[in-house]
């Protein structure tokens, strides 16, 4: 259940920010507003590409590679219910949904919406997709060098190669 309440709270913030600014921000000065001056702005981009812009007009390629990279994703959570704990399930959920997120734009737009710009480090504009997806690697990457996500690989390794010992041996 929390997986599908976090999935579907990301996919409803993300679809609701592209379209606001989307529809509000082209229509000022330069496209743009600014949150806190010199540091942080709304800045609207349509990417034709993938994260800072890298593969631009692949459409294509990223739609198959989302669609395999989900399907692979849901599949674990669905087979490993049982095995996972709450942050491995909220991290995994967080990535899936920034994925379909994007995913959305990419096929329905054939690009996807970006809009917040941090200025001081000259940061690429992004969006709430790309920060879940972010969020959710940063915790994964966590849970499996510090905390239970490495019992969890462990134990699915473990059964993994047991299953492919048995099926090499009929």
């Amino acid at each position: 259940m929390l997986e599908i309440l976090v999935i579907l709270a990301v996919l409803s913030a993300d679809q609701v920010s592209k379209a606001l600014c989307a529809s509000w921000l082209p229509g000022l000065t330069g496209g743009s507003y600014t949150i806190i001056k010199d540091v942080f702005y709304l800045f609207y981009t349509e990417n034709r590409g993938a994260s800072f812009g890298i593969l631009q007009n692949a459409r294509w390629f990223f739609i198959a590679v989302t669609i395999i990279f989900c399907t692979l994703i849901a599949l674990f959570m669905i087979k490993e219910r049982k095995n996972l704990h709450r942050l491995m399930r909220l991290s995994l959920s967080l990535i899936l949904a920034g994925a379909i997120g994007n995913f959305i734009d990419r096929l329905f737009l054939g690009f996807v919406r970006d809009m917040f710009y941090f200025k001081p480090i000259n940061f690429p504009v992004f969006n709430l997709s790309d920060t879940a997806i972010t969020i959710g690697a940063t915790l994964l990457i966590l849970d499996i060098l510090f905390f239970r996500g490495k019992d969890v690989l462990s134990s699915f390794e473990k059964r993994f190669s047991r299953q492919k010992k048995d099926g090499d041996a009929q």
